[in-house]
């Protein structure tokens, strides 16, 4: 048969349709790389016993397979045959070890292109020696295909997957899991859903022992592409017979089942001709008594005729579906290559040069949010440091809280210790300005958790920049990205900090009381004021209702009942224990001299005072940070990495010595690159075969 050639176009009606899969199996095996596209197929499927090797001998017409003891068939055999119009008469003998051997019947492995095999015994050697190169001599088994086509006269053009036999237990060197092993073979390739699966069964055993239509059932419960062979039909019982079967009365199968007599193993041991094989066949179908009237439909040669019609159906229905994933994975294929990009692409400083600028580009927008993958689902790039300023910072600034470590005694103190040996006047500054200024350096602590915040992001963009393929396709160049990049970023860290910190010595270092937000004493004095006489109830006058005025201080006495026996007070624990007797001795003060007991009035006033006017200007100062860190982290971080990254990675990246080093390609993109030129390749070809079918 003429293979299509351009020009020539495939009707879909046309029996040359197993051809152009044909072709397209041998396109993928050829390259050697993975089928994308699930074929339509014939499997062969039944346990070792079953006569698989017979049926396939039978249809083919020709002795060509490997046999013997246990496990024969340890690599799926693909199986093309053509038919193929004779050349000449016939009459040509050839000098070979095959008796039946002529010009018109030959066979032709994938793996030795242009070389003709007319000795069908020497197409069972290769078979086993191929077999044998991928698995040794032992009993392992191989999921890497052979591929065998036939040409012949006498043979309907169909392709058949011949799979290794079922077995149950591991016999001589073969691996104990070998049951599984193969077990997983057959349902790979049957459970595709375009794989017709031809199970064959022993016509002498119980149908529901058979593994072929066990394991068929599993992929293909409702039996809607699966047929069964009945070999050894010859063989069974007196009286007994397969017409139920046939009927679908027992296990149904939408495709049928198809009755078939093989030669037995003396006929092999004899070298019976397998056209003699099938005389007998015929015979043994018209004669018997079950058969007679439907021997027709019984015997290899009708099914081979249903198989050919039913493999020729299946691709006529399958088609479209093909050619759109064959179109689809070409797509797909090309942008993958198109991204590996051409194994060399010039010049190696123009090439650094061009991936410098791009990056550095990149890394710019990004920070800017001018990319063209912009997310919508998460936030990425500039928003997430603007994230980290204004509401990580933002609220950590915020929620520092001047007194929950300076309690109100702890104030009381601090106000006794500044005034030194005179007792203050009024609300003293120094206490104030040393409250407000620890407080201030506790911002320290959070402002430059800001920049290591801000230095994880600016790391995260650069990995990301760095997933991209050209960087998987450069390892080394990637590792140099990294270190350099790195390194920048961790030196810009030292100027950052630096810079903030200057900003919180510059608030601590000095106190403007004169800010015009600034509470002042006077004004917090009367808050303070108002809100203890809102605090104290009004007494009233009994007789005339109206609100007494309150007592006037009482002026200082000598009562010797006074302060001294007062237990409140910053000293008031301190006499506490002491009567007027130890008073009056005059004891020398505790090594350590502590408040311990609660606050006079006059003390909790100052305390109130104080901590109003902590509270006010702390408040200036985290405003200030909020908006001045941020400015210094963007200053000398952020936008000087942005302006100065394509300058520091030209500097420390653009050497002669190591350019052809850095380009050189990782293992995986070599490899992958090679894997998609062959897929594309392939599909390529594909896709001009099958527009060939109109």
């Amino acid at each position: 048969m003429a293979s299509p050639t351009s020009g020539y176009s495939i009707n879909v009606n046309d029996p040359s349709l197993i051809s152009l899969v044909n072709k397209l199996q041998d396109v993928f095996s050829t390259v050697g790389v993975q089928n994308p596209i699930d074929l339509p197929q014939i499997a062969v499927v039944g346990s070792q016993s079953s006569g698989k090797s017979s049926v396939l001998e039978n249809i083919v017409g020709r002795d060509f397979l490997p046999r013997g003891s246990g496990i024969v068939t340890r690599r799926p055999l693909i199986l093309q045959l053509i038919n193929k119009s004779p050349t000449t008469n016939g009459e040509t003998k050839l000098e070979t070890t095959d008796s039946e051997s002529n010009v018109n019947e030959y066979g032709e492995f994938l793996h030795l292109p242009g070389e003709k095999f007319f000795d069908f015994n020497k197409i069972r050697d290769e078979i086993v020696r191929e077999t044998e190169t991928k698995v040794g001599k032992n009993a392992g088994i191989s999921p890497s295909p052979i591929n065998l086509r036939i040409y012949s006269p006498n043979v309907l053009t169909l392709t058949l997957v011949d799979l290794p036999g079922l077995t149950k237990v591991p016999v001589g060197d073969q691996p104990k899991d070998i049951e599984k092993q193969i077990r997983d073979m057959v349902l790979k390739y049957i459970s595709k859903p375009n794989a017709i699966i031809l199970a064959v069964t022993s016509a002498n055993q119980d149908l529901a022992n058979s593994d072929g239509l066990k394991l068929a059932r599993e992929v293909d419960p409702e039996g809607q592409r699966t047929i069964g062979v009945l070999s050894k039909v010859d063989l069974m019982d007196d009286g007994t017979d397969v017409v139920d079967i046939l009927a679908g009365r027992i296990i149904p199968l939408r495709l049928g089942y198809v009755p078939v007599v093989n030669r037995g193993q003396r006929d092999i041991e004899n070298k019976k001709l397998i056209a003699q094989a099938l005389e007998n066949e015929k015979n043994f179908f018209e004669n018997h008594k079950a058969y007679r009237n439907k021997a027709s439909y019984c015997g290899t040669p009708y099914l081979a005729r249903k198989l050919n019609l039913i493999l020729m159906m299946h691709i006529k229905q399958t088609l479209p579906d093909i050619k759109a994933r064959i179109s689809t994975s070409l797509q797909k294929y090309t942008a993958e290559l198109g991204q590996l990009g051409d194994s060399m692409l010039g010049n190696s400083a123009n090439i650094i040069l061009n991936i410098i600028t791009e990056f550095s580009n990149e890394y710019r927008t990004v920070l800017e949010g001018n990319n063209q993958e912009l997310s919508s689902i998460e936030l990425s790039g500039g928003a997430r440091i603007s994230f980290v300023f204004h509401e990580l910072y933002s609220n950590g600034v915020k929620a520092v809280d001047p007194f929950d470590l300076v309690k109100d005694i702890d104030i009381r103190t601090i106000l006794y210790n500044s005034s030194g040996s005179s007792p203050a006047l009024f609300v003293g500054t120094t206490a104030f300005e040393l409250i407000v200024k620890q407080q201030i350096r506790r911002l320290e602590e959070p402002s430059l958790k800001c920049i290591s915040l801000v230095y994880d992001e600016l790391v995260r963009i650069l990995s990301q920049l760095l997933t991209k393929q050209l960087f998987r396709r450069y390892p080394m160049l990637k590792e140099k990205f990294h270190a350099v990049v790195i390194s920048f970023f961790k030196k810009c860290l030292e100027p950052t900090n630096k810079l903030v910190k200057d900003l919180i010595n510059m608030e601590s270092t000095y106190v403007n009381t004169g800010h015009p937000d600034f509470l002042n004493g006077h004004r917090a004095m009367t808050l303070v004021n108002e809100r203890q006489a809102a605090a104290k109830p009004t007494q009233v006058d009994p007789k005339t209702g109206k609100p007494l005025l309150p007592a006037r201080a009482q002026s200082p006495s000598l009562d010797t009942t006074g302060d001294a026996t007062n237990n409140s007070g910053f000293f008031g624990s301190f006499w506490a224990s002491k009567n007027k007797k130890k008073m009056a001795l005059m004891e020398a003060p505790p090594p350590t001299l502590k408040a311990s007991a609660s606050l006079s009035e006059r003390e909790a006033t100052e305390v109130e005072v104080i901590k109003l006017l902590i509270t006010s200007y702390f408040n200036i100062v985290k405003r200030t940070m909020i908006d001045m860190v941020p400015k210094a982290v963007m200053y000398t971080l952020v936008q000087f990495t942005k302006d100065e990254m394509q300058r520091e990675l030209l500097e420390n990246m653009y050497r002669t010595n190591e350019l052809d080093e850095l380009l050189k390609e990782s293992d995986y993109t070599t490899r992958r690159r090679k894997e998609c030129q062959q897929m594309v390749e392939s599909l390529g070809r594909a896709s001009e075969i099958v527009s060939q079918v109109q």
